[in-house]
């Protein structure tokens, strides 16, 4: 319980600063959503099925990665334009790190759901299937962001965030393609133990 107490202050401290003189309100609400939702799922499923504290934690991470994005826009995170300065970057990446996590993350959250459901049989399909999931996910997210740009016109284009990069939308599916293969090569075994503890 004092976990779970530690996670929603952190998350809720995370939201307010975030909702504070955004850079772009509209562009705030449709990247600070997934974290919301995110937390409503979390909340009516934590008494019937608890996750492992890693993957908490893990959640806890992407959606404050979503609500910096959502109060600065992704193409203006001062942290990264002092990137873009030191490393000779064309454009502010940091949208590249939230692509990053959508694939990172979500792949421990597949992984956990179908190992604990028993929906697929076999480690490596497992992985297989956590990694193909995100990356189908990406590309869904991709779509949503054409359609919010086709529905909402010049609105958009702090959510876009391409910054004119012609393959902006390839490159987004691959951080995430690559976000999901790092985590389930690096995590998988720490991942199995914590959810060895849960059943015990």
């Amino acid at each position: 319980m004092k976990h779970a107490l530690l996670w929603l202050a952190i998350f809720f401290a995370a939201f307010i600063w975030s909702a504070i003189q955004p850079y772009d309100r509209f562009t705030w609400v449709l990247e600070v959503i997934p974290a919301v939702i995110g937390l409503a799922v979390l909340a009516l499923t934590y008494r019937r099925f608890k996750l492992t504290g890693l993957l908490y934690s893990l959640i806890l991470i992407h959606c404050i990665i979503l609500m910096i994005g959502g109060h600065y826009s992704y193409a203006k995170v001062p942290l990264f334009d002092d990137f873009k300065l030191w490393f000779d970057w064309s454009r502010n990446n940091y949208d590249k790190l939230g692509h990053f996590a959508q694939g990172f993350v979500p792949a421990v959250i597949v992984r956990e759901i179908v190992i604990r459901r028993g929906i697929i049989n076999g480690r490596v399909w497992q992985n297989v299937f956590s990694v193909a999931f995100c990356l189908a996910f990406s590309a869904f997210y991709e779509l949503v962001e054409w359609w919010v740009a086709v529905a909402t016109g010049d609105g958009a284009d702090a959510f876009l965030g391409t910054q004119g990069y012609v393959w902006d939308t390839q490159s987004d599916m691959g951080f995430a393609l690559l976000g999901a293969i790092i985590s389930v090569l690096l995590l998988s075994r720490w991942h199995d133990r914590q959810m060895a503890a849960l059943s015990d």
